[in-house]
């Protein structure tokens, strides 16, 4: 008797462009953590992810089913990544407070870094993000 192996699975295919939901869920989980945690108003998360106040609430209450393009990927990778840095740099109430308070150095010029990024988009972000790790001593 010959025995009989089964074939391997297949792997899931999706089809080009389909959203991965467990992926973009935990983005928009991790985006909305930090959202609270910098005390940031609906308005404020909205536009540093470049969304209507709308949508917005879509993704901050779960029942968003939209694709996240690059964009929004890399944003909210800026994001988290500012949220971390300022998580291993700070102790205390800058910890959180530190992107709602005004900032006299060269690239905030009296302005909170929030309004830097909401106003300068994902080349803002990125320079709070390089700020941040320059600070911690990782330039």
């Amino acid at each position: 008797m010959v025995p009989v192996i089964a074939a391997p699975e297949a792997p899931v295919v999706r089809p080009l462009g389909e959203p991965d939901r467990d992926k973009i869920a935990t983005l928009l989980k991790a985006v909305t953590n930090l959202v609270e945690a910098w005390e940031l108003t609906n308005e404020e998360a909205a536009a540093l992810l470049d969304v209507s106040a709308a949508t917005w609430g879509r993704m901050k209450s779960g029942k968003y089913k939209g694709e996240i393009d690059r964009d929004k990927i890399t944003r909210i990778s800026l994001l988290i990544g500012i949220f971390k840095g300022l998580r291993l740099l700070f102790n205390g109430p800058l910890t959180y407070g530190w992107v709602r308070t005004a900032n006299r150095g060269g690239l905030f010029r009296g302005k909170t870094p929030c309004e830097v990024m909401i106003n300068g988009g994902i080349v803002a972000m990125y320079r709070v993000r390089q700020h941040i790790d320059a600070l911690r001593g990782g330039v």
